[in-house]
């Protein structure tokens, strides 16, 4: 599809994500799952202490994100990434990064 003929009111919802993100702070061993609209923002606001879950491990590094155009596929999944199989999954997924 040639996007520069569809109307400039409508081009912005073809670049509309709802992002699930992985969150680390390696010296605290602590991990976060999240899901935002706003990635950039949204970590932004975490290494701010903005937010009171994740303010006690500041500084945090994002290590994962995936991208979902529709957003109850991006809430499924983490819901997913938070159960304990998702976890495994996420650590495994992740292998490389957690050995060092």
């Amino acid at each position: 599809m040639d996007r520069s003929r569809v109307p400039t009111g409508t081009r912005a919802n073809f670049m509309k994500f709802f992002y699930v993100y992985v969150l680390h702070n390696p010296l605290k061993k602590f991990i976060y799952i999240g899901y935002s609209e706003d990635l950039k923002q949204r970590l932004a606001s975490h290494n701010k202490g903005e937010n009171k879950s994740t303010r006690s491990y500041i500084p945090l590094e994002l290590i994962h994100y995936e991208a979902y155009k529709n957003i109850k596929d991006a809430k499924r999944r983490e819901l997913y990434l938070k159960s304990n199989k998702g976890k495994t999954t996420l650590l495994t997924m992740l292998k490389e990064y957690f050995k060092k």
